[in-house]
């Protein structure tokens, strides 16, 4: 401490990402996807759709949990649960950690980066989830009630639980720090990468394997959505359904995937020759405290977030590149956002680059903010943005430049992704260039 002032916080950076979503099981195809404008929405596949006004969502199609969990460890998961071990797996691999016999040492024969090793007590997990293991229990539920046959799965209470993504990958790693979970609703996601970097930053942990993950394509899901008037009806244009900032959007795509990333500090990474893709340089929480589901109109508190979470990272509005936006496809959302980003960047807002990789992937409920944080970890290394696609016409109240249709290569120093919940959760992550 120097004149009684409390010494810097360290730098947090992110050392590894992995990824299963709707245009990809890997991080690398994920972003290959985004930046080509190939959608992932199409005919839902999960269950017999046919009767309902809504027949399409974005599906992880492909993803095969046998190959990530066998047996009683299989069984008792759920999918949600799946997808965050598998997309765990991916960023310790890239993160170049021999965390728990083989995960790292099978990523290094696939070409990842040489493994080393780390205190598994000083490691810890954050991976949240907003809907959970809505599909055990629904399944559960038919079956008691005598539609579905089948018996029982006993491990369907403990499987459906909210923190089993951050439990199992703490077994499957071998993991002994602190192992949390929490739910922001769509906000899930972001949190939790800015409670993994205040685990780093109070020095509870070393390093922590975070993120956001859910899947719920059931009916009973849909079927709320459909009855809250939430969803795209463009059933006969599925890559076209998702339409953030456009004059004709008529609501998100339900999707489902898991992002998971490895954040340690600076200095932890240097000692292991880790390279980062981006420093997490701070970050906000706020409350609309104005209704369970509709966000507040002006963007108030969104609006306070992200000038939050900017003051908290030492960035002014004008040394903001890109944007990751919430952007949902809804009336109310991207017009608040609009307004949101207006008042907090100010001037800035007009040469903002701002996009939403919720017009291909559709809405990952608890895994859409750490989608976000990846896509803009991911932009600052390689110097391009995704696009917003189906954008062909923007509202009018949505007057700024979303990235139509077509990617942009562009220098990318700062980015902040924003996630915005159900309850008013409202959460904004800032990302830099990692220091030399």
């Amino acid at each position: 401490m120097v004149d009684g002032q409390a010494p810097p916080a360290p730098e947090v950076v992110i050392t590894g990402i992995g990824a299963v979503t709707p245009v990809g099981l890997d991080r690398e195809s994920t972003w290959h996807a985004l930046l080509a404008g190939r959608s992932g929405v199409g005919p839902i596949t999960a269950f017999d759709a046919s009767e309902l006004p809504v027949r399409i969502a974005a599906e992880v199609r492909d993803f095969e949990p046998e190959a990530v969990l066998q047996g009683k460890r299989l069984r008792r998961s759920a999918r949600f649960t799946q997808m965050a071990v598998a997309a765990s797996r991916e960023a310790v691999a890239d993160a170049g950690l021999d965390l728990a016999g083989g995960v790292a040492r099978a990523g290094e024969e696939a070409g990842w980066p040489a493994a080393s090793g780390v205190d598994p007590d000083r490691v810890g997990v954050v991976i949240n989830a907003a809907v959970a293991g809505f599909d055990t229990i629904e399944r559960a539920t038919r079956q008691l009630a005598g539609v579905d046959q089948g018996r029982l799965n006993p491990h369907f209470v403990s499987s459906s639980l909210a923190n089993m993504p951050a439990c199992e990958v703490a077994i499957d790693l071998g993991i002994h720090g602190p192992v949390t979970a929490g739910a922001l609703a769509c906000a899930s996601g972001a949190y939790a990468v800015l409670e993994a970097r205040r685990l780093i930053v109070c020095g509870e942990a070393d390093v922590v394997v975070c993120g956001g993950t859910d899947a719920a394509i059931t009916r009973v899901m849909l079927e709320g959505l459909i009855t809250m008037g939430a969803l795209s009806r463009r059933n006969d244009d599925p890559a076209g359904a998702s339409r953030p900032f456009a004059a004709d959007r008529d609501g998100f795509v339900f999707g489902e995937g898991s992002v998971v990333m490895v954040l340690e500090s600076a200095a932890h990474a240097a000692r292991r020759t880790a390279v980062p893709y981006a420093a997490v340089a701070g970050g906000a929480l706020t409350s609309d405290a104005f209704h369970v589901s509709a966000p507040e109109p002006a963007g108030i508190y969104a609006s306070a977030a992200i000038r939050r979470a900017l003051r908290s990272a030492g960035v002014k509005p004008e040394q903001v590149d890109y944007v990751c936006a919430h952007g949902t496809g809804t009336r109310a959302n991207d017009v608040t956002e609009t307004r949101a980003m207006r008042s907090a960047y100010g001037d800035a807002a007009e040469r903002l680059a701002i996009s939403s990789p919720k017009s291909m992937v559709g809405h990952l409920i608890g895994g859409a903010g750490a989608l976000g944080v990846m896509v803009g970890a991911l932009a600052i290394r390689d110097g391009i943005v995704p696009p917003t696609t189906n954008l062909w016409q923007a509202d009018p109240e949505c007057d700024l430049d979303y990235v139509p249709n077509v990617a942009r290569r562009m220098p990318v120093q700062v980015a902040t992704a924003h996630a915005f919940g159900f309850g008013g959760q409202n959460c904004v992550v800032v990302l830099t260039s990692p220091s030399d």
